[in-house]
């Protein structure tokens, strides 16, 4: 029963709520407020039968609105059928008064219309009048405008761009204000700029003009500029010279040089010239007219364009620089290319140097700097290159003298020159190359011409000559009477003099470097020791290396090496009182002539050794012996003879050199000779040797050894030089005495009488003289009369045999 009570309870609330919903969508609806599709929904969504409910409450509402407007139309009603009978009262007065409106209208209009006329004409009279006066008013204002037009045109008929410019800043600040309104005024405002761009395309065209007049003449101002430089350098020298200041004394320090004067190539004063009819010096204003570069400034500067201008000029410049920069691809060949190649370079810097001072910021310090450094390693690249292919010393010397004159102008005008003399530094090393290349040349036709003989002199006239060219001191031979001979041959004076020549050549590079005497000192003496151990040393060693050169020559240039070792002191005197640095100075280089021409000497002995064994072997080649004769011929060999009295010639003109040469000489010569001989007897090509021939081989060998006990050349002691003959003597003496008793039993012990004598050497002669047994009497009679010496004879063999293979066992 409860649970039925409150289920009736919810219906009951269920039903109050739904009416509640009704009533707001019904509010909502009537307020036309939009959308309504939430309140809809909201009835619609509910149960099935919401929406007939719905529609039924909608028709409820409608018909209680109905019965509300029929309520109030009821009620007004009344007063409006009252007011629609007053409006038709009313209606007809209001015709009566249109009528009579109409009619007073027509009547005044008939009245003014000549009122009207000429109020019209006064109108029309006062307006005239005010337009007059507006007139004269406006043209007052105009006038200036127009004359200031009319000298703005006639300024640029006559070129006068910069006033111009100022009429037009007149014109737009203070006249074309006041008459902007009128068309004519736009139509000069609309020109100006147009003017303007045409002023600064005409001062632009000048400027190139300028820019191309500037680089025509670049190399006249430079070499006025450079001519100038030089003619105050030479200026300064003089005066130094007359207040008693050493030329050499260093002007620059290596961190800091002095400072020259400026060149100043535009300024109105000019130096004093030694020649009152000399052709004056033109200045840079006499070549190059700089007004347009003047003017152009001025103009874009008041056009507040100056950053563009500045910008303009740069580049164009730097352009030409670089075009100025570029070298002809045959500057080398010539002298006269490098001046014109540097006289630009001066030129252009000059320039710029004159419109850093004269203008205000068109060209900066920094600028030139910059454009400077930027040349300046160009220039160094250039000159590094092109002097690279000068072998011609004289162009290398015009050449650094040109770069010194070039480097002092510059550094007139505050350009830092230091890399330059750098430079120098460098290409005076390859000066010094092209000097000793020259000096090579030298050297080698002064060899070719010398006769390599002693200097003959037949007075005390001839004797000074050569003297005067060579310090030769010789007590000795000043104490012998005329006509004598130097033992130097013409060679080695000539060879002196050119060194000092060198060093003179050497001398003149270093002339303006601006460096101490002791630079210079250490530079000459670098330089010639570069000539002595370097380009001398060659030609010596070519010299002493050519086939043409004999014996007697080679003895002459030991000799010739002699002198000029000796003389190598007086070259450091030579550049001591050149440079006036004593050559006690810590720092002083010492010439290495005498290690040059010592390696030169011992070269030549060697070339006398090696010579002198070709000479032998010549000798020998024409040896002829008969290895199968019976006997010998009783004397020795012709060309043995031959050969000995070559030894003792050539051993005779070996007095003049150092004894000890001599006796290497000797020996060296005689061991040859010794070795060549053995060797003719082991020769594998030699199958039969005869006793006759070793007879006969015996005497040629005692003639060996008489000639080495004759002292060919002096100095040795004892039988020294026979010892070079003492194999072959034992060995000889071993077959001729045929003591092979004594040599099987001795063998080995140092006192043995055959010591020098091989087993392997025995054996192979003794075989060569086996072979020939059935031709040799000597053995013949063993083969006959006593066949147990044939039998010693085959047991020496093996025993030599035995001794041989022992001795290879051993080692």
């Amino acid at each position: 029963m409860a649970r039925k009570s409150k289920l009736n309870l919810l219906e009951l609330y269920s039903e109050e709520n739904k009416d509640q919903i009704y009533e707001n969508v019904f509010a909502e609806i009537e307020s036309f407020e939009l959308p309504l599709g939430t309140s809809l929904r909201s009835v619609y969504d509910d149960q099935p039968n919401a929406h007939q409910r719905f529609m039924e409450k909608l028709d409820a509402c409608i018909r209680n609105h109905d019965r509300e407007i029929e309520k109030m139309c009821n009620f007004h009603h009344q007063g409006f059928v009252d007011a629609i009978t007053e409006l038709l009262k009313v209606r007809a007065d209001a015709e009566k008064l249109k009528v009579q409106v109409t009619d007073t209208n027509r009547r005044l209009q008939d009245a003014g219309k000549e009122v009207i006329a000429q109020t019209e004409e006064i109108i029309r009279c006062r307006i005239q009048q005010r337009n007059i006066t507006t007139v004269v008013e406006k043209l007052q204002l105009c006038l200036p405008v127009l004359e200031m037009y009319s000298k703005l045109k006639e300024q640029m008929k006559v070129k006068r761009y910069y006033s111009a410019l100022k009429t037009m800043e007149q014109l737009e600040n203070m006249y074309l204000p006041r008459v902007s309104q009128y068309r004519f005024c736009q139509i000069m405002i609309e020109n100006l700029p147009k003017l303007r761009e045409e002023i600064k395309e005409i001062s632009m065209s000048d400027l190139k003009d300028f820019l191309e007049s500037i680089r025509k003449h670049s190399d006249k101002i430079g070499e006025t500029a450079m001519k100038q430089a030089q003619q105050q350098k030479t200026f300064n020298t003089a005066l130094q010279k007359q207040n008693n200041v050493n030329y050499g004394r260093n002007m620059y320090a290596i961190n800091g040089r002095v400072p020259e004067p400026k060149y100043e190539i535009t300024s109105k004063r000019t130096l004093e010239e030694e020649d009152e009819h000399e052709e004056e010096v033109l200045t840079a204003h006499d070549l190059v007219d700089f007004s347009p570069v003047y003017r152009c400034l001025h103009i874009y500067s008041v056009l507040g364009d100056g950053e563009t201008f500045e910008n303009y000029y740069r580049k164009q410049r730097r352009k030409q620089a670089r075009l100025v920069l570029q070298p002809q691809s045959s500057m080398h060949e010539t002298v006269e290319g490098y001046r014109r190649y540097f006289s630009q370079i001066v030129g252009f810097f000059v320039v710029e140097d004159h419109i850093l001072h004269v203008t205000q910021g068109l060209v900066t310090r920094a600028y030139t700097d910059e454009l400077w450094n930027m040349a300046l390693s160009k220039i160094i690249a250039v000159l590094r290159t092109h002097s690279s292919y000068c072998t011609d010393p004289d162009l290398v010397l015009e050449l650094k003298n040109l770069i010194v004159v070039f480097a002092d102008t510059l550094q007139g005008y505050g350009f830092p020159v230091n890399r330059l003399f750098d430079l120098l530094f460098e290409i005076r090393d390859q000066y010094n190359e092209t000097l000793l290349k020259k000096w090579a040349g030298l050297f080698r036709d002064i060899f070719e011409a010398d006769n390599y003989s002693p200097i003959p002199v037949a007075n005390e006239e001839e004797y000074k000559i050569v003297i005067s060219k060579f310090p030769f001191q010789d007590p000795e031979l000043d104490k012998q009477s005329f006509p004598k001979k130097l033992p130097m041959s013409q060679s080695v004076p000539q060879i002196y003099i050119q060194v000092k020549e060198f060093i003179y050549a050497s001398l003149k590079f270093s002339e303006s470097l601006h460096r101490s005497s002791t630079e210079i000192d250490d530079m000459l003496r670098k330089s010639t020791n570069l000539l002595l151990t370097r380009t001398l040393s060659s030609c010596l060693q070519n010299l002493i290396k050519k086939p043409h050169i004999g014996l007697t020559e080679l003895v002459q240039i030991i000799i010739n090496t002699t002198h000029l070792e000796q003389a190598c002191k007086y070259l450091e005197d030579f550049i001591t009182n050149i440079t006036n640095i004593s050559q006690e100075t810590v720092h002083t280089a010492r010439l290495y002539g005498l290690s040059t021409f010592k390696d030169a000497r011992h070269a030549a002995e060697g070339e006398i050794y090696t010579k002198l064994n070709q000479k032998i072997d010549e000798f020998i080649q024409l040896a002829d012996y008969d290895w199968t004769m019976s006997e010998s011929a009783g004397r020795a060999s012709g060309y043995l003879m031959d050969l000995i009295n070559f030894l003792r010639s050539t051993f005779q003109v070996f007095t003049h050199l150092p004894g000890k040469v001599a006796q290497t000489a000797c020996m060296s010569a005689c061991q040859h000779l010794s070795t060549s001989l053995m060797q003719m007897l082991l020769d594998s090509e030699l199958k039969q040797i005869s006793m006759g021939a070793v007879q006969q081989f015996n005497l040629d060998v005692i003639q060996c050894e008489l000639f080495a006990s004759s002292e060919p050349v002096p100095g040795f002691h004892g039988d020294t030089l026979q010892l070079a003959f003492i194999d072959l003597r034992q060995l000889l003496d071993l077959f001729m005495v045929w003591d092979w008793s004594t040599y099987l039993a001795d063998y080995g012990q140092p006192t043995s009488k055959y010591l020098r004598v091989n087993p392997s050497t025995a054996l192979t002669l003794l075989e060569k003289m086996k072979d020939t047994s059935k031709k040799n009497n000597i053995f013949a009679q063993f083969r006959k009369n006593d066949r147990d010496k044939q039998k010693l004879i085959e047991t020496v063999v093996k025993q030599l045999r035995s001794l041989v293979n022992g001795m290879s066992q051993h080692t």
